[in-house]
């Protein structure tokens, strides 16, 4: 065989393998080979043997049957070592304490990817009633406080080419409208946050702002707490140890 198709394979096979694990990473849970060939398009006797292989070396994981797969615990152990090398994350550990402490809410530190945020660090709330977030998750940016914080520091041009003109609706609060969206990215950047009142979760509002040590930003902070316990007050209060941590975080990922 031409060393041109050699090549060629190769990159084919691991562009079907990552394709594969990021099928697997976003549906949680076990799926047939069907249901996995249905979804990537790939034919069954290669996509057999191709997680055959994954499975063997632990990136994919089988059933008590051998005949339903989901994502194995290799790829936890590589995304907790992006975690644990990466330098924001570090340098945020501290601010990120105080921020939970200074509003005893949960707090997120999250990265824009394309058109989502992926949840970095949090801390939870210590009260019964609070959100919860696992680190690694990933949500539509146009729908979080985090995500409108980041598409706020791009020009509108960029942001009208990253994002469709109907957006998903997640709630009945969610912006699904994009140049409704680009209005309201204007009075972010004027304001210096972003809110996000039950756009992606009911009964929750969160109040986000960027880390401004990129331009544009590449990582957000944010604040989440129930409307049940927001009043006027907290969310002053909220607002001010956003600004603070901003400011602390700016300092400390000044040299990344």
């Amino acid at each position: 065989m031409p060393a041109g198709e050699t090549g060629g394979s190769q990159v084919k096979s691991a562009v079907r393998t990552v394709e594969l694990l990021e099928f697997f990473a976003g549906r949680p849970g076990m799926h047939s080979l069907a249901d996995v060939q249905t979804a990537v398009g790939y034919p069954k006797s290669s996509l057999y043997m191709l997680l055959r292989t994954l499975v063997d070396l632990g990136w994919v994981e089988t059933d008590a049957t051998g005949t339903r797969y989901g994502i194995g615990v290799r790829a936890l152990l590589v995304g907790t070592s992006y975690i644990d090398g990466d330098e924001v994350v570090a340098a945020a550990r501290p601010t990120l304490d105080r921020l939970s402490d200074d509003t005893s809410e949960t707090i997120h530190l999250a990265r824009l990817e394309g058109t989502n945020v992926v949840y970095l660090s949090t801390r939870q709330s210590e009260h019964y009633l609070r959100p919860f977030t696992r680190v690694g998750r990933r949500l539509p940016a146009h729908s979080t406080s985090l995500g409108k914080a980041l598409l706020a520091t791009h020009s509108d041009e960029r942001v009208r080419a990253l994002l469709p003109e109907r957006l998903d609706r997640l709630t009945e609060h969610t912006v699904t409208d994009r140049e409704q969206l680009i209005a309201e990215l204007a009075q972010i950047r004027e304001r210096g946050y972003a809110t996000d009142r039950e756009e992606n979760t009911l009964g929750l509002s969160c109040f986000g702002i960027a880390i401004p040590y990129r331009t544009p930003a590449r990582d957000a902070i944010s604040c989440s707490v129930p409307v049940a316990r927001l009043t006027p007050a907290h969310e002053q209060l909220i607002r001010e140890a956003l600004f603070d941590a901003r400011d602390r975080l700016t300092l400390a990922t000044r040299h990344l």
